[in-house]
């Protein structure tokens, strides 16, 4: 699960984390979030090339499989032996029935933002030169499932710390960044920036070049419980840019030239995320689905309205531009900062190309749901 990708208004961004529990595809929501639509409704679906997102949709297959309501799809998608672009719009037709996902008032536009896997210079020991920790789970770290007491909240995780006998909330970023949370010995990695190790934390996964040029991969495990604060807004704020440009770049820059104002406005971020080093041979991260995210074809969605795994109709445009992007996602990812029902966090994959994109992304965008047929969302008056 990302923290939200890059987002460039308000800096949104994803960070991977364990599968969580799939929900079935209902309305759990107190407003009806879908619509039945039309194939026809899903602008260029006739002409788009869906073969890039196949891969996607097999990443898919394999978490929700043996689910019900899936595991008819599966099985007919692995009876498709090299399937060409016109068996692939058959397929997709005959199994799947598109639902326009809808805003609490009424209104089918929303946010889609991007973000990236980054990379970052670094070691596993402290030096002079990498001096700021990146940190594993720490041990004195509680998560609280309300569902456990309450089915009303079974979304709704807490984390906190034992203060004698009272669970309070773990230390913020500030006290984390000034040593006063019992980290020592947690540390993965030291990296050398540390806004690149933040906007780490708000993509949740990238990996870390060491001295002697090997590269090691590193996702999101967990996070503090304190909310997300884009440290964009608060730059908005402030006066430092106008909000249209707000981007990661232009925070970076703003960051080069402050240098002692830096640590001060990340802590205006009390949200700090946790990682773990992952295996190498990882195609890519794991988003939030609990498999590899594919590039351009992972969409990261707010999973109390999108069910995970779910093939998405996304149309928006490209980053600064008007030229149309009408591409068929999977919702594989979910966000911190990606709150909402007509919204989205679009991964663009790995490395400075592909972080220049998700820096510049904040389209306006709509999205069709697909849900097999058979498990359609029962949807309320």
């Amino acid at each position: 699960m990302k923290i939200a990708l890059l987002p460039l208004v308000f800096l949104a961004a994803c960070t991977s984390s364990k599968p969580p529990d799939v929900l079935p595809a209902v309305d759990t929501t107190p407003y009806a979030p879908f619509a039945v639509s039309k194939w026809e409704m899903l602008p260029d679906w006739q002409k788009i090339d869906l073969q890039p997102a196949w891969a996607a949709f097999w990443q898919s297959c394999i978490a929700l499989g043996n689910k019900p309501g899936w595991q008819p799809v599966c099985v007919s998608a692995n009876e498709m032996t090299q399937p060409d672009n016109t068996s692939l719009h058959a397929f997709f037709e005959e199994q799947f029935i598109p639902y326009q996902v809808f805003n609490p008032d009424g209104t089918s536009q929303g946010l889609i933002t991007g973000y990236y896997e980054p990379r970052l210079h670094g070691s596993r020991v402290k030096t002079e030169r990498f001096r700021y920790p990146l940190y594993g789970v720490p041990d004195d770290l509680l998560t609280i499932d309300m569902g456990e007491l309450y089915p009303q909240l079974k979304d709704l995780r807490l984390r906190g710390r034992l203060q004698g006998k009272r669970i309070v909330p773990y230390y913020n970023r500030g006290e984390i960044d000034n040593g006063n949370a019992p980290l020592q010995g947690r540390e993965l990695f030291w990296v050398d920036n540390a806004v690149e190790l933040f906007f780490l934390q708000i993509q949740g996964s990238g990996r870390i070049e060491l001295p002697d040029g090997s590269l090691v991969k590193v996702g999101y495990a967990d996070q503090n419980g304190h909310p997300y604060n884009s440290i964009g807004k608060t730059l908005v704020d402030m006066g430092a840019f106008k909000i249209e440009d707000a981007s990661m770049q232009n925070i970076k820059l703003w960051a080069e030239k402050n240098p002692k104002k830096l640590a001060s406005l990340l802590e205006q971020n009390p949200s700090y995320v946790f990682f773990r080093e992952l295996p190498n041979d990882l195609p890519a991260p794991l988003g939030a689905l609990g498999v590899p995210l594919t590039n351009e074809y992972s969409l990261a969605v707010d999973a109390r309205t999108i069910p995970l795994g779910a093939p998405v109709f996304l149309s928006t445009t490209y980053p600064n531009t008007t030229d149309p992007l009408n591409r068929l996602m999977l919702a594989q990812d979910t966000g911190g900062a990606i709150k909402g029902a007509v919204r989205g966090d679009f991964f663009w994959g790995f490395g400075e190309q592909a972080g220049a994109q998700a820096g510049r992304m904040k389209q306006v965008g709509q999205m069709w749901v697909l849900f097999p047929k058979g498990a359609e969302p029962a949807l309320k008056p």
